[in-house]
């Protein structure tokens, strides 16, 4: 692990993104609320958020940070399903893994939610979208 310990707590945000891919029919079964295992979207929201908690543990050199604050939020269009995550700390080292894993775990969420109606579900398009605070300043992912 990195020592962060002479660095000066600064005010860190961190976004990120995730897409999985579904089929119509699976869209409309959660839009209409219909999936047998429950809400979705509820679900994959909470996973997101405990995941972010609990980054730390699950990649071997974090650091355990303290958040203020962890979002997922989703867009559903014709073909899947856009995750977007933010989390927020006020500490010596950045968010970005945080906001990853909350974007990762909830699409595999989704993923295992949604897997009996069809195997060929895929999840892409993972990466941060902007980070800011720290030394390193603000980084926004170029829009394509």
């Amino acid at each position: 692990m990195i020592d962060v310990g002479e660095k000066k707590d600064t005010k860190r945000i961190a976004k990120a993104q995730a897409y999985i891919k579904l089929n119509a029919e699976i869209i409309s079964i959660i839009k209409a609320g219909k999936l047998p295992k429950g809400n979705v979207l509820e679900a994959a929201r909470f996973a997101g958020i405990l995941a972010a908690k609990n980054t730390a543990g699950l990649i071997p050199l974090c650091h355990n940070l303290p958040l203020n604050y962890v979002g997922v939020e989703f867009t559903l269009d014709k073909t899947g399903i856009l995750i977007n995550t933010e989390a927020r700390c006020t500490g010596k080292t950045g968010v970005e893994m945080e906001a990853l894993v909350a974007a990762s775990t909830a699409a595999l969420t989704i993923y295992d939610m949604c897997k009996m109606f069809a195997l060929n579900l895929e999840i892409s398009e993972v990466f941060l979208l902007e980070k800011s605070g720290g030394k390193s300043g603000l980084y926004q992912r170029a829009k394509k």
